[in-house]
Parts: structure tokens; C-alpha cells; sequence
């Protein structure tokens, strides 16, 4: 039997790749009415995230894209208890729906294996494109040389990644489903 590692370990140094894991990456986040003319408080929140970004357009010395796409993840304990899909469920559909988000037929999430390397994430994670942000390529460049060494995703693995995030924004709700066959 082949084995294919999900995760490695790379260096600080390395330029950040899709994938690739940031630990506390800071979010800013208005947190007022939003007026014309006004200005805005916000608020600094921390997650863990995963850049869904293609590697080939950050590979380049001046990269293709000014700014980087990733969404926040969650190991799977901490997502049961504070995301309210969970939440509502009894126990005994939890694990369907645990079932169901590893068979990957939970719209907006996406499961990854659990990082047998390092010391950080103890379970496996939920990946969460219902929250997809960005920022700066620079700043996260930085951001991720300053985090030291971090995990990165690795094909196929990575793959998958992003054809569950792509088939979560390519989705089309038609007016009128084709009727059940009799």
C-alpha cells in the first residue's frame, strides 16, 4: 500500500504555497454600523487558517496576486462546540453529520486528515469557507516568516482542498429540481 503523508513541516523561510497552515493569523473586522462618511471601530481576531490560494500565482518573485485567500480551520472538537450545525443536533445525528462532513457533503466545510507532525492541532480540522477572507501577500508573507516553521498541505491532498472549495462556489440553486424518478 502507497502512503501519501497529508502534512510536512516546512521552514520559516519558505514562501507561503496553498496550503500552507498560519497559526493566530490576525483578521480585522468592522464591528460598527456601517454609514456613509464615517469611520469605522474594528476588531483584531485571531484564527488558525488555511490558503487556498494557487501556489503558481505566489511562486513568483513578484507574486501574481496581491492578495492572499484563505479561510479559517478548526480542529473538529472545537468546531462541535461552537458551530451552532452542530449545535443543534442531538447526539446520535452527530455522527451522521461527522459521517457527512468527512464524505464531504457538508456544503461551506471541508475535513482534513489530523497533523501527526508538530504539536499544535490535536484532531482533525475543519476547513471553513463560509468564512473565506484575504489580505495583503506582503503582510502574510511576513507574518509567515516571524510564525517560524508551520505545516503545509500536501498533494493530493491539497487537491481536494480546493476542488471542495471551488465546487462550494461554483454551486447553482435552480428555481424549480428536476422531480424525483417513480
Amino acid at each position: 500500500m502507497l502512503h501519501y503523508p497529508p502534512y510536512e513541516i516546512v521552514k520559516a523561510e519558505e514562501r507561503i504555497q496553498q496550503g500552507d497552515i498560519l497559526t493566530s493569523c490576525p483578521l480585522f473586522e468592522i464591528i460598527d454600523k456601517v454609514e456613509a462618511g464615517q469611520e469605522y471601530e474594528t476588531d483584531v481576531l485571531y484564527y488558525d487558517v488555511i490558503i487556498l490560494t494557487q501556489s503558481c500565482d505566489l511562486a513568483r518573485e513578484k507574486p501574481k496576486v496581491k492578495s492572499v485567500v484563505f479561510c479559517p480551520i478548526w480542529e473538529l472538537e472545537k468546531f462541535e462546540k461552537n458551530d451552532p450545525l452542530f449545535k443543534e443536533r442531538n447526539r446520535k445525528e452527530r455522527n451522521s453529520l461527522k459521517n457527512d462532513l468527512r464524505q464531504g457533503s457538508v456544503v461551506g466545510f471541508h475535513l482534513l486528515m489530523k497533523p501527526e507532525l508538530g504539536d499544535i492541532f490535536d484532531d482533525f480540522l475543519a476547513v471553513d469557507f463560509r468564512r473565506t477572507s484575504s489580505l495583503p501577500y506582503r503582510f502574510l508573507a511576513r507574518f509567515s516568516k516571524n510564525m517560524g516553521p508551520r505545516l503545509r498541505l500536501l498533494p493530493p491532498y491539497r487537491e481536494h482542498l480546493s476542488q471542495a472549495f471551488a465546487r462550494f462556489f461554483m454551486r447553482v440553486g435552480l428555481p424549480v429540481d428536476i422531480p424525483p424518478f417513480k
